[in-house]
């Protein structure tokens, strides 16, 4: 079951793909409800989900732990979890807390899927 959009967090779910989409402030306060939609999107055995976090303003130490969280329950599942970001600062964010290696970010979604909704 899909969560209810909320202010930073909707799930969609197109073909073979969920895709998570993150948008704002990701910190201690917002961490809660995208951990909903990452443990629902994760659920399932054999996921590829999607985190798309190019509408993200803001992203701390909360947001990367439910991204570890989410991404370990993806893989123990026998599927995968994956970042879309095309933010410099994110980037850094990554390589500086040595986690670039584990999510190397997409640019953009797979060719054939909608950008985002509206």
């Amino acid at each position: 079951m899909t969560p209810p959009a909320t202010p930073p967090a909707r799930t969609r779910v197109n073909g073979p793909y969920t895709v998570v989409e993150l948008a704002g402030e990701i910190d201690l306060a917002t961490a809660g409800s995208v951990a909903d939609h990452l443990d629902a999107a994760t659920a399932s055995a054999a996921v590829d989900v999607l985190v798309d976090l190019r509408g993200v303003e803001f992203f701390d130490c909360s947001g990367l732990r439910v991204l570890c969280r989410a991404q370990d329950r993806a893989v123990r599942g026998g599927g995968r979890l994956r970042i879309v970001c095309d933010q410099p600062y994110l980037r850094r964010l990554l390589g500086a807390t040595g986690l670039l290696g584990r999510f190397p970010p997409l640019a953009s979604l797979p060719d054939g899927l909608p950008d985002r909704t509206p």
